[in-house]
């Protein structure tokens, strides 16, 4: 939608040394950060998961090394997904001297590369080494993890020394516009220099509320938000799946409401109403109480699952998501089918995976303490099990694993990007086969009410990234009111 026009034909050719033909909208991608480049401007690469945002960065790296820079390029990513990035140069751009960093005190500016890449962690701890050396090209992947402009990987990257910053992020816009102001400070940083005036200008009039013509400035939230679109739209580029790559097979997702059983109910309904009590009487000072109220909140998620998560009771008590979880694994793996089953809590991926291996189901598993990341997804990548249990926080980026084709969400998130996330791991280029997915949502409990915050959060993203649309607010006193109704 946002391709570059009028980018002379030289700047548009694939580099030579790109070994993989381009997608005719992962050249306009490439096309479109080497126009920017060219105009020493930065920008945000906002493609949907799975659409080839490395493949379209490579290209540029490698078109800035054939024309002879004499400075590498940096790219910071998350330390799950730094290897998937030395591999892919391997296979895409095989001519860029690439290395990876491993360790604090590497010295990265005495590295001879065309292509240095590094964790954001490994940024945070040694930015002043980082910061020494002049760059080419700094690439943010996963940007998210910059969108708080308070943390030190945020101010290590306003520290580095370069031409241009690109970010590349399927989710700029998580929870609220700030997220995205942060992210365009770091990559186009005179476009909205000041924080204070962009929470004045957009922020608070477009999210005091949706964007609504039949309320009171309605109409103002509308010409506000069309404004902010078009200052944002020459530095970020998105494209979706259904629009580029129609080729996709196609994905079915299903909630699926899951009543608990008496006896669950009975100890949900008991610490429903201890944590409600305790919780309303703390919102009239959320910003101070914010943890406590959240904890709140977390321990009623978690006992939605499974009571023995929080001790809250019932000793024996089956909890119903696995009893729901069980007979759909079994329609899916006697089909021939092999699923990812994604949870945020570890606790109950526990559950889940001894119930499954008692049964005699095959099962790998990924979560934060997993050591040999590469070696477990490559065992269910070449393997027989028909199980991939993963967590959210090590799995939700940074994989590829078109072996799967069901998907099951035992928890929904109060992010509805982090759960287009895991989903995409599976539906992305190399699927063959259509991908279903299931959200498994307990009846009658506030997984109901995060699903109603993560619709509004959606129309948020939709309103700025793509059409017009409905804005909603951040978690506010009022949404915690209603999880607890």
């Amino acid at each position: 939608d946002a391709a570059a026009e009028g980018v002379p034909a030289a700047a548009t050719e694939t580099p030579v040394g790109i070994v993989t033909a381009l997608r005719p909208y992962q050249h306009e991608g490439y096309a479109w950060l080497a126009a920017l480049r060219d105009a020493r401007l930065g920008g945000i690469l906002a493609d949907d998961m799975g659409l080839g945002k490395t493949l379209q960065l490579l290209a540029l790296l490698e078109r800035e090394r054939e024309r002879g820079s004499s400075r590498p390029a940096l790219v910071v990513a998350p330390t799950s997904v730094v290897s998937a990035w030395r591999d892919e140069a391997a296979r895409h751009a095989p001519g860029l001297r690439t290395v990876v960093v491993d360790g604090v005190g590497a010295a990265p500016e005495r590295i001879e590369a065309d292509l240095v890449l590094t964790s954001y962690a490994l940024l945070r701890l040694d930015a002043a080494a980082y910061a020494e050396r002049e760059w080419s090209t700094v690439v943010l992947d996963e940007a998210q993890y910059v969108k708080n402009p308070r943390t030190r990987v945020h101010r290590a990257v306003l520290g580095l020394r370069a031409d241009v910053v690109f970010a590349a992020t399927g989710t700029p816009l998580e929870n609220s516009l700030t997220d995205l102001w942060a992210i365009l400070s770091l990559t186009s940083p005179g476009l909205f220099p000041s924080a204070r005036r962009f929470r004045e200008e957009y922020v608070q009039p477009i999210e005091r509320g949706r964007v609504d013509e039949n309320l009171e400035g309605g109409p103002a939230r509308e010409r506000r938000l069309a404004r902010l679109r078009r200052r944002i739209r020459p530095f970020l580029l998105r494209r979706t799946k259904d629009v580029v790559a129609p080729e996709l097979p196609p994905r079915q997702e299903q909630d699926v409401r899951v009543e608990l059983s008496s006896g669950h109910r009975a100890v949900y309904e008991r610490v429903l109403q201890r944590e409600r009590r305790k919780v309303l009487g703390l919102l009239d000072d959320l910003d101070s109480q914010r943890f406590i109220v959240f904890r709140s909140l977390t321990l009623l998620r978690m006992l939605a699952l499974a009571p023995a998560l929080v001790d809250a009771g019932g000793p024996g008590l089956v909890p119903s998501k696995l009893e729901a979880l069980r007979g759909r694994l079994d329609e899916v793996i006697a089909e021939g089918h092999r699923a990812l089953v994604f949870s945020q809590f570890t606790s109950f991926l526990d559950i889940v995976e001894a119930d499954l291996r008692a049964r005699g189901t095959g099962v790998v598993r990924l979560d934060g303490s997993t050591s040999n990341r590469a070696a477990v997804v490559e065992a269910f990548r070449k393997g027989d099990d028909p199980v991939f249990l993963i967590s959210l926080k090590a799995g939700g980026v940074g994989l590829t694993l078109t072996e799967a084709d069901y998907v099951f969400l035992l928890d929904p998130w109060w992010n509805p990007a982090a759960e287009q996330q895991a989903i995409d791991r599976t539906h992305r280029i190399g699927q063959d086969r259509p991908v279903s997915v299931y959200r498994l949502i307990a009846a009658g409990t506030i997984e109901e009410k995060v699903v109603e915050l993560q619709r509004r959060k959606a129309r948020l993203v939709g309103a700025v990234l793509d059409a017009d649309g409905a804005f909603s607010n951040a978690l506010t006193a009022d949404d915690i009111r209603l999880l607890l109704a």
